[in-house]
């Protein structure tokens, strides 16, 4: 929507800068109308980038975020939107059918770039979602102070206390319905950009909140910038692979758990995105059962 404007505004201004200076009554309007529209471009990227650059210079992120804003979860998704365009990002999902149609959920997926939440929440975009994210993510120019308007929260992987307390906050936004989360429970993104062991205290969100797990996993997202590079399109794969009930969430532990969802993504994604080859054997050992 927001390059639709863009490109519709641009026209428009290239088309009157054209009828002021007479250029279509010569030859002129051969140069004047794309070199007007590109600056039109141009001039109007600059604006929509200080529209959010004003908007973000009112947020403070030392003021606890205890509702999601409708406001800023939108206008995120405008630019998300025109950064998918223009990078030419392509996303195919597949088993969004499994849902559930409503409540809230936890959502485990794999991770292999920093761009993963911004693919997860355009799949998922009527579906509320907040992030779990490493604490480098609040200090990163316009994109922490977006994440903290849409309750997205911080945690501190070297401090268990303060972990904790991220954990707790995310089981009472789900309780309070104020949103769904998304975990990556690898915490860290290895060289390899392979699926590596859990954090399984992550799970203990769905345990008390009392909810779903989505199961889902990301592939081919760690090219993205290296094909942009190249100016060739990015083919994400999005696989919605199970929704574990709350039933067998409570009646298992948290360790059961994720040994559970490693071995479901790690079949999915392969052997050749899967580091630990424990995991397979465990795999295959369940298989057999």
């Amino acid at each position: 929507m927001l390059l639709g404007i863009l490109c519709g505004g641009s026209a428009l201004l290239s088309v009157l800068l054209c009828m002021q200076t007479g250029g279509f009554c010569s030859l002129a309007w051969l140069w004047l109308l794309p070199a007007g529209f590109l600056g039109s471009v141009l001039l109007l990227a600059l604006l929509a980038f200080l529209f959010l650059w004003a908007a973000c210079s009112t947020i403070r992120t030392d003021v606890p975020q205890e509702k999601d804003s409708a406001f800023f979860r939108r206008m995120l998704h405008l630019y998300m939107d025109a950064v998918i365009t223009v990078g030419r990002i392509r996303i195919r999902a597949r088993g969004l059918e499994q849902l559930p149609a409503d409540g809230r959920f936890l959502l485990v997926s794999n991770h292999t770039h920093d761009t993963d939440p911004i693919v997860l929440m355009t799949v998922l975009r009527d579906r509320q979602l907040a992030f779990i994210s490493k604490r480098e993510v609040s200090k990163m120019f316009l994109v922490g102070k977006l994440m903290h308007k849409i309750l997205c929260q911080p945690i501190n992987r070297e401090n268990d206390r303060e972990a904790l307390k991220t954990i707790l906050k995310c089981i009472q936004l789900i309780k309070d319905d104020r949103a769904s989360i998304g975990v990556f429970p690898e915490g860290y993104i290895l060289p390899h950009r392979k699926l590596h062991h859990f954090r399984h205290g992550v799970f203990k969100i769905a345990q008390k909140a009392q909810v779903p797990i989505v199961v889902c996993t990301l592939k081919n997202t760690r090219y993205i910038f290296e094909n942009l590079a190249r100016l060739k399109p990015s083919e994400i794969e999005v696989n919605l692979l199970e929704v574990i009930p709350v039933e067998q969430v409570l009646s298992s532990s948290t360790v059961e758990l994720g040994e559970y969802i490693y071995n479901k993504m790690a079949k999915d994604l392969g052997p050749e995105l899967v580091a630990d080859p424990l995991y397979e054997e465990i795999s295959k050992h369940t298989d057999e059962k």
